[in-house]
């Protein structure tokens, strides 16, 4: 089992094939429809997001999975409650290091998908994915990155990848 906590979770070997895997996704999604069929994802946001939840629940439902969450943040489930309902988690929370914490004490894998001012790997890979597609590569760029760069967890995910 393995958690997506950040993009450094992955050596240049594995973002390269996985980012190949998203481009032939992207390119033949019928050839992917049923590949988590029979697979849920549990959505935990603790914070709104509406295009990061979305994008997940769009990307297992695209796959032939299935989603479930709950209907408010204030909910109380454990990870382990969760676990029992869920393969698999995207989790959103406020403070930084939340999943980090889910994901010591679940038996499913769980996704970082914001946590704080902290980091934000999905859409870093997003940002990756897109930059290769323009560039033809990831080495040997100058990227310039403006906002919030203090406590923008995209920007802080992003550094990283790149680095």
């Amino acid at each position: 089992m393995r958690h997506l906590m950040s993009p450094l979770d992955f050596s240049v070997e594995e973002l390269d094939k996985l980012l190949d895997l998203a481009n032939d996704i992207e390119r033949n999604p019928a050839k992917y429809a049923h590949a988590c069929a029979g697979k849920k994802l549990a959505t935990l946001f603790y914070e709104p997001s509406t295009r990061t939840r979305l994008s997940h629940e769009a990307a297992m439902l695209n796959l032939g999975g299935s989603v479930l969450g709950f209907s408010s943040a204030d909910s109380s489930s454990t990870i382990r409650t969760v676990a029992c309902y869920a393969d698999i988690v995207a989790m959103r929370h406020p403070k930084e290091g939340a999943p980090m914490v889910a994901a010591a004490h679940s038996s499913i894998p769980i996704i970082n998908a914001g946590d704080g001012g902290h980091q934000h790997p999905t859409q870093s890979l997003t940002d990756l994915l897109t930059i290769r597609s323009l560039k033809g590569r990831l080495d040997n760029l100058t990227i310039g990155l403006c906002g919030d760069l203090k406590i923008g967890r995209t920007v802080h995910s992003l550094i990283q990848a790149l680095v």
